[in-house]
């Protein structure tokens, strides 16, 4: 069996311990609660187990070790909101599956727990992705239990210290674990660490993976903050992955969903209406989302102290515990009470996030924090400023241009200073994981003008191309979703798919020449941003409004000029190199001379160039 951790730094309440052994689970009147919220390891036989439950009126522990019976002995000693036991004589060569009885009616496990044993889908779990998975114990409970232990950790980390790369320099790459290997698994996922670093990335952004409600998901339906999913792997499987990219140079990034939870989250089943919906005296949701356009399963209250406190600690565990180099935080435009679609600039928001963002950096004072949040520019730019990452979402610029649509190609908003923010905090994308293709529509709607069509496969993923060195020339961190550098054709929704179905593992696409030409592409623009500093200059302009595109990057030794034509005819555009000289294009070796600082250029279709002074 897999061992696992137990959280020993939670909740900042604390209390005093007149003693703290115990030769059986009832405690002493004299004894007063001493550890932190959730399931702490005392010793080798002994654990505590602490629930914060205000206006219960009991609650007891029951489980394998007790036959899940609610006896006196383990029936929990309330303190204040809290109710807390000790429990002795464990065997800690073993697991169990225990839960909390409240109020002899709700059952569940603790919201801490580090693993769960699920009635409905651990069965449904391969044993090559975990092995010796304990089975759920259907013959003498129901609901989500968690499986506790008092065995210390056992995984020997490799790499004890690690830093992400510049801000500037971050080329992320965003991963479902369950679509980007046949196995499913996070250790699918590591066996594919050699490729993406020949790629280039520096940073890997995985899909929410704490516990989700059922296997096959998205992971944004979250149901407890502090587990690792069993579906793609064990606790040390994820830790060895983990590891092994630090020892590669790359960071990993925990996408994470605190904006909502689902039914199946303790922290709902605790306070909940007879409707299913959280009940008034819930201390960590909303009764009803006051977003009135965006609203997924139920609310956290984040003006809530008790809903903080639970973050700070979710925050605090992965970085901890797993090495986590910080975080993409999913919908943080629902962080507020304010009724409304979340659009307008919102200050009790942003003071929210900052206090957040702060938590998190006492404990890892170079975490990497993003946030898509997508609202007022304003907003946005103030974030920014706090060294926060915001995502760019340039999907729908971006695909028109490859397109040829380019009277609706402007992609000014991928560059910072014309947001007219101060640092280059702009994650700026063409595909994420909620987009369609860019090659699926480049396929299904490109242009054509004669016998030049978009549609035709070479000429999309050329197009592509393109789009890729206009992006990856513009300063600020950048990401790609996972197989968009082999030009993924596969629909989100369209042609009647479901955005939430599996999607077919395609790495035969590698072999294909011209999209091994777009990886090829895409890895070398990659390689420039982190090895040239004139990709982070801040002395840049940009023309990317009409449908020839190019940006100027100067730095006192070097002047870079990357432009695109994304028209379906040759198109001509004066192009202001900053000086008169001799000029190489990177891809094709070929150069240029020109007699002024300003210069006429004509590029076809399609065409691209990436030209280095001389």
């Amino acid at each position: 069996m897999k061992k696992i951790l137990f959280l020993t730094l939670l909740f900042p309440f604390v209390f005093s311990c007149e003693k703290n052994e115990l030769s059986n689970p009832q405690k002493p009147s004299t004894e007063t609660l001493n550890f932190r919220d959730g399931i702490t390891r005392i010793s080798d036989d002994s654990l505590a187990f602490v629930l914060f439950a205000p206006q219960k009126e009991s609650v007891y522990l029951i489980g394998d070790f007790n036959n899940w019976m609610a006896s006196a002995d383990y029936k929990m000693k309330k303190d204040g909101d809290r109710f807390w036991i000790k429990t002795g004589n464990l065997d800690k060569s073993r697991e169990y599956v225990c839960q909390y009885l409240i109020d002899n009616r709700i059952k569940i496990a603790d919201p801490y727990a580090a693993k769960i044993s699920d009635p409905w889908n651990d069965k449904d779990i391969p044993s090559s992705i975990y092995p010796n998975l304990m089975r759920y114990p259907s013959e003498n409970t129901t609901e989500i239990a968690m499986v506790v232990t008092t065995a210390q950790d056992n995984y020997n980390w490799n790499i004890s210290s690690f830093s992400a790369a510049p801000v500037n320099n971050l080329v992320i790459y965003e991963i479902l674990i369950r679509d980007f290997t046949e196995e499913s698994s996070i250790n699918g996922v590591k066996s594919k660490l050699p490729y993406l670093k020949s790629l280039g990335v520096n940073a890997i952004e995985l899909m929410p993976f704490s516990e989700f409600e059922a296997n096959d998901s998205w992971g944004y339906n979250p149901s407890f903050y502090f587990a690792a999913d069993k579906a793609y792997g064990t606790a040390n499987d994820y830790k060895s992955f983990i590891d092994e990219c630090h020892a590669n140079g790359i960071a990993v990034i925990m996408d994470i969903v605190l904006n909502h939870s689902y039914g199946q989250s303790p922290l709902v089943r605790m306070y909940q209406s007879a409707d299913g919906n959280p009940s008034p005296d819930n201390p960590w949701y909303n009764t009803a989302s006051p977003n009135t356009s965006y609203s997924w399963g139920y609310d956290f209250n984040h003006e809530s102290k008790y809903t903080q406190d639970f973050v700070d600690s979710v925050c605090a565990y992965w970085i901890k515990e797993y090495k986590i180099d910080g975080y993409r935080f999913d919908f943080t435009k629902g962080f507020t009470n304010t009724p409304g679609d979340g659009q307008a600039y919102n200050q009790s928001r942003i003071d929210i996030l900052k206090r957040m963002a702060g938590e998190i950096r006492k404990r890892k004072q170079d975490a990497i924090i993003i946030f898509e949040h997508l609202t007022d520019n304003s907003e946005e730019k103030e974030l920014a400023d706090y060294d926060i990452l915001l995502w760019g979402n340039m999907n729908y610029n971006m695909n028109e241009a490859t397109m040829g649509y380019v009277q609706n190609s402007n992609l000014s908003w991928a560059s910072y200073k014309q947001r007219e923010w101060t640092k280059p905090n702009l994650l700026a994308y063409m595909e994420s994981h909620d987009e369609e293709r860019i090659m699926f529509k480049n396929e299904n709607y490109g242009r054509t003008n004669g016998g030049y069509d978009v549609k035709d496969l070479a000429t999309g993923l050329k197009r592509t191309e393109a789009a890729a060195v206009i992006l990856f020339s513009l300063p600020g961190p950048k990401m790609i979703w996972q197989f968009g550098e082999l030009g993924y054709d596969f629909p989100l929704e369209g042609n009647g798919a479901d955005r939430l179905e599996k999607k077919p593992v395609k790495w035969d696409y590698y072999d294909h020449p011209d999209r091994k030409a777009l990886h090829d592409v895409f890895s070398k623009m990659i390689n420039l941003r982190k090895n040239s500093a004139t990709f982070s200059t801040a002395d840049y302009t940009a023309d990317l409004t009409d449908s020839f595109k190019y940006i100027v990057l100067k730095t006192a030794n070097e002047t870079v000029v990357a432009m695109a034509n994304f028209d379906v005819t040759a198109a001509g555009k004066t192009v202001n190199f900053g000086k008169a000289g001799n000029w190489k294009d990177h891809f094709t070796g070929k150069i240029i001379s020109t007699a002024s600082a300003s210069e006429s250029v004509t590029l076809d279709a399609g065409e691209y160039r990436l030209y280095f002074s001389q």
